[in-house]
């Protein structure tokens, strides 16, 4: 972290000894010279090429090996975060901390095939100066928009040409400043499309408020800073995350912790704009949460937080335009005695939230952790959570690996897998005392799962990815029973209320749409879109959310189109 940071917020304890807490201001650069610590696994290599194969009552997942996306054994990975480009679904970006020799700085790793093949750069040209808490994004021109903190606080770069060069460093606001995150408004029917926005403490003030600002051309110049909301006594904003609505709605959400020690992340802040970030509906205690914040954590040498992480449904689907927002949290629940990943969702734009639901489905109180949640929604409206997780290791304090949980029903229900294909003993990187990242990542595209982690399994942490692969949503299928041509069954039962099965066969293998249509023509939802084998299928379709009436399901699989009427009647 920088010195003049870590400078101010000593000042500041000197003034007010109950102060919060600026959380990254713990984690100090590497400096003189910085030998790495010796490990008898150094050079260790996956030589898994193996893809593990799930099924579930609803659905058959297969994840694919551990790929270290930048294989370095001269520098640190971790922090890291995995945005994908608007419409190119092959491509996606992610950013991490670095510490490489006596340097701290960001790294970028990128892939331009969907996954398959990986390049990068441990030291990004522009933040080779102790800056921390990478923040990318990618806009609807496919530049990438890289923010972080730095000298002189939070600055951002942009690159034109996939992070092979970039723009010097552009200053948002000067100032003490902590854990930033950055999105895009790539919603073409939006006022605002193509603005960018970056969210962010400012801890240059007493009790530090959200932050954001916005550019309107790709990164060259910000506009529009401003602050977000007004902490209540006792409290202060940190660990803020944006989302992007399906029509251009900006979501920002934070964990609101106590001002005194231990800090712990007490309720969820959230506030939503339809201005392009220039005017906000703040709710400052959208609902209660107990974090897991701490220097030490479950017997590790490692310390976490328990900041939240916001996705929205843009999948054109039943549940479009819902938000949700998941925490590590403990002692709350339906969180147990131990660490649990909670999601809250909303239904209305925020203006209310369910209760909390428990993710993993491990045992309750079992003594096992999960922390460091990433959520994404995919592009058919499944919600898939990353996390670490020790379950399946018999001690306190034992060794972790990362977990994914997925649901097809909005977050009711919950089906764990296992995305990693190694374990870690967890523990704080080699001259960073407990200092080990705060946080991870997950993307999709292309029908796939992206979850991205780091880990020390080759001695020095680095970041990893795995590509998993879910059939669609709520599909499952008899691969032994291959009909002899393609074929759309009748709905059953039909009339129905709110359920249904839609069935249908593919004679070969094929790039497969299903798609629910409103007697005006309008789409109800793609239920079904990628490649599917041959087989016979079976869709269980869930109309909850749709108004009685007629509506039409169409097929379309190769050549082969096919269309069938069903009656919803509530």
């Amino acid at each position: 972290m920088k010195f003049f940071a870590v400078f101010l917020v000593i000042i500041f304890s000197v003034v007010n000894l109950s102060a919060q807490e600026k959380w990254s201001s713990t984690r100090k650069p590497v400096t003189g010279s910085y030998t790495k610590l010796p490990s008898e696994n150094y050079s260790w290599q996956n030589t898994n090429k193996s893809t593990q194969v799930y099924t579930f009552d609803n659905m058959l997942i297969t994840v694919g090996p551990s790929i270290r996306v930048l294989p370095t054994s001269n520098a640190q990975q971790d922090e890291i975060v995995l945005v994908r480009h608007p419409t190119n679904q092959n491509i996606m970006f992610g950013g991490a901390n670095t510490t490489a020799g006596g340097v701290y700085g960001q790294g970028g790793y990128w892939t331009t095939d969907g996954g398959t093949t990986w390049t990068g750069n441990n030291l990004l040209s522009p933040f080779t100066q102790n800056s921390s808490d990478p923040g990318p994004t990618i806009d609807k021109n496919g530049v990438i928009i890289f923010t972080t903190l730095d000298n002189p606080g939070m600055v951002a770069a942009y690159s034109t040409n996939m992070g092979t060069s970039w723009s010097s460093r552009i200053t948002i606001q000067s100032g003490s400043v902590d854990k930033n995150f950055a999105a895009s408004d790539d919603a073409p029917t939006s006022t605002y499309y193509g603005r960018s926005y970056c969210v962010w403490s400012n801890f240059a003030l007493g009790a530090p408020p959200i932050m954001i600002g916005y550019t309107t051309n790709s990164g060259v110049s910000w506009t529009g800073v401003m602050q977000v909301n007004s902490p209540p006594g006792g409290h202060y904003s940190q660990g803020v995350d944006i989302a992007i609505g399906p029509t251009g709605q900006v979501y920002v959400c934070w964990a609101a912790p106590t001002s005194s020690s231990p800090f712990t992340e007490d309720y969820l802040g959230f506030a939503r704009s339809t201005s392009g970030g220039t005017s906000w509906t703040v709710t400052e205690n959208a609902y209660d949460m107990n974090g897991i914040r701490a220097t030490t954590f479950n017997s590790w040498n490692f310390r976490v937080i328990g900041f939240p992480r916001i996705a929205v449904d843009r999948s054109g689907g039943p549940r479009d335009g819902w938000i949700y927002v998941v925490a590590s949290e403990k002692n709350l629940a339906p969180a147990g005695t131990d660490a649990d990943v909670v999601l809250h969702r909303s239904t209305d734009g925020g203006v209310t939230w369910s209760s909390g639901i428990r993710v993993n489905q491990d045992a309750m109180n079992n003594g096992k952790v999960q922390f460091f949640p990433a959520i994404r929604v995919d592009e058919n409206g499944g919600v898939n959570i990353c996390y670490y997780d020790n379950r399946n290791y018999p001690s306190v304090g034992d060794s972790c690996e990362t977990y994914m949980s997925r649901s097809v029903d909005g977050g009711t229900t919950w089906a764990d897998i296992k995305v990693s294909d190694h374990a870690w003993k967890v523990k704080g990187e080699a001259g960073l005392g407990t200092y080990g990242g705060d946080y991870i990542g997950i993307s999709s595209g292309n029908g796939k799962i992206f979850p991205f982690w780091y880990d020390d399994k080759t001695g020095t942490m680095q970041a990893y990815v795995a590509a998993v692969t879910p059939d669609p949503v709520g599909i499952s299928i008899n691969s032994n029973e291959i009909p002899a041509e393609f074929e759309l069954k009748q709905n059953y039962p039909n009339p129905f209320n709110p359920n249904t099965t839609i069935s249908f066969g593919l004679a070969g293998g094929s790039n497969v749409k299903l798609e629910v249509f409103d007697m005006a023509g309008r789409s109800a939802g793609v239920l079904v879109n990628g490649e599917l084998k041959a087989g016979s299928y079976k869709f269980d379709f869930n109309a909850s959310d749709l108004a009685s009436g007629i509506y039409f399901y169409k097929l379309t699989a190769g050549n082969f189109v096919s269309t069938k009427k069903m009656i919803l009647v509530k």
